[in-house]
């Protein structure tokens, strides 16, 4: 039974409904050299540093209406890094009204944060093809929520927070709560796709996918960006200095590298 947060379904105790999103953003890059790949991985770590994540993650704790309990933090030698929070429904008195309304949160002006049963989660893994010239940085986001409020409120945040080409986003309701009169609830919003959740303006810039197990309560969208400009691909020069020999050579890679990551499979 699917219920809208209108409704203000009177519960029996404690909302044990565990609220699941996972974003999953992808970055490519052309890099010829190993000095250009050295440099694209020290740039990426020093953008998306543990300082910078636990930032991103505490606005996304805000967006919520979470409170921080705890942050752990960690950048890798040689690369990546991580942020864990824990944190609580608490101390927020009363969940907003538009908590479930199927519209895209507000924008943004591995580390860990815990939350009380609830936690959201970051990794970084910057990489590079050894032949190819292709280097790659992938960030993980997760961000569990029990309760009321709702980590679909961050999704618009992410997005923004993160320079992609390629986004797979998983959003699930996992487990039950009771009514009142002891009824089993196993979701209490309604929603027909993550697409609800992304603007507009972001949607018009990708091709998206859906694949969705409503009775399970499982949503899954795929982004790919639509627009290819090559020189968003090159690392510290543009196309006008390459032969169309090599820019035709170059595309092609990176074309087939999007494709292979926003399909799940090897091309070649």
């Amino acid at each position: 039974m699917n219920l809208t947060h209108e409704q203000r379904i009177e519960l029996h105790g404690f909302n044990n409904l565990t609220k699941a999103l996972s974003f999953n953003m992808y970055d490519i890059c052309y890099t010829r050299t190993k000095e250009e790949r050295e440099a694209y991985i020290e740039y990426i770590d020093e953008v998306y540093s543990a300082e910078r994540l636990t930032q991103i993650l505490t606005s996304v704790s805000d967006i919520i209406g979470a409170h921080v309990l705890n942050i752990a933090q960690q950048d890798y030698v040689p690369q990546g890094a991580s942020v864990t929070m824990l944190v609580s429904e608490g101390p927020v008195v009363e969940v907003p009204t538009d908590s479930f309304s199927e519209s895209p949160g507000p924008l943004p002006d591995s580390v860990v944060m815990q939350l009380d049963k609830s936690h959201i989660t970051v990794h970084t893994y910057p990489e590079y093809h050894p032949n190819e010239g292709i280097s790659t940085f992938r960030a993980d986001i997760d961000v569990f929520t029990c309760g009321e409020i709702s980590p679909l409120k961050a999704l618009n945040f992410l997005i923004y927070s993160f320079d992609t080409d390629i986004m797979t986003i998983d959003y699930r309701v996992r487990g039950f709560t009771r009514d009142k009169n002891g009824k089993k609830l196993f979701i209490d919003h309604d929603i027909s796709s993550i697409q609800n959740y992304i603007p507009d303006e972001v949607k018009n810039d990708f091709d998206l996918i859906d694949v969705n197990i409503y009775q399970s309560h499982i949503f899954h969208t795929k982004c790919r960006i639509r627009e290819f400009d090559l020189n968003n691909y090159l690392f510290g020069y543009t196309k006008d200095k390459l032969k169309q020999e090599e820019i035709d050579d170059i595309t092609e890679k990176l074309t087939t590298e999007m494709d292979e990551i926003f399909y799940g499979t090897n091309m070649q």
